[in-house]
């Protein structure tokens, strides 16, 4: 009888244990929060960083150009102007862009 109580004296000797052992590393983890924080952000403002010094917008140049065509009549009567499209609207949209001067452009490191 004496040895059932040991077995068992020893099971939640261990269980305890290992209790122990998991509340000590989630104290670790949660005091350390804030420099894993850190790290994490200071990594994502490098990395935004490196992207936004690609962009030169001195050296940038953007022509856009929109035509619409299309056909409508207005009648007036009585006070009221009425509009009216007489014929489908085409849109056309051209759009194009170059860099100015390569020379002096900088892409990153």
């Amino acid at each position: 009888m004496l040895k059932y109580f040991n077995k068992k004296r020893k099971k939640g000797q261990s269980t305890l244990e290992y209790a122990i052992l998991i509340i000590i590393i989630i104290g670790a983890l949660l005091s350390i929060q804030v420099y894993i924080k850190r790290g994490v952000q200071g990594r994502l403002k490098q990395a935004a960083d490196d992207i936004g010094q690609q962009y030169s917008e001195g050296n940038t140049n953007v022509i856009k150009k929109m035509v619409v065509i299309g056909q409508s009549r207005d009648t007036f009567a009585s006070g009221v102007t009425r509009s009216q499209l007489t014929q489908a609207e085409t849109t056309y949209d051209l759009m194009n862009s170059a860099i100015l001067n390569n020379t002096s452009e900088f892409w990153g490191n």
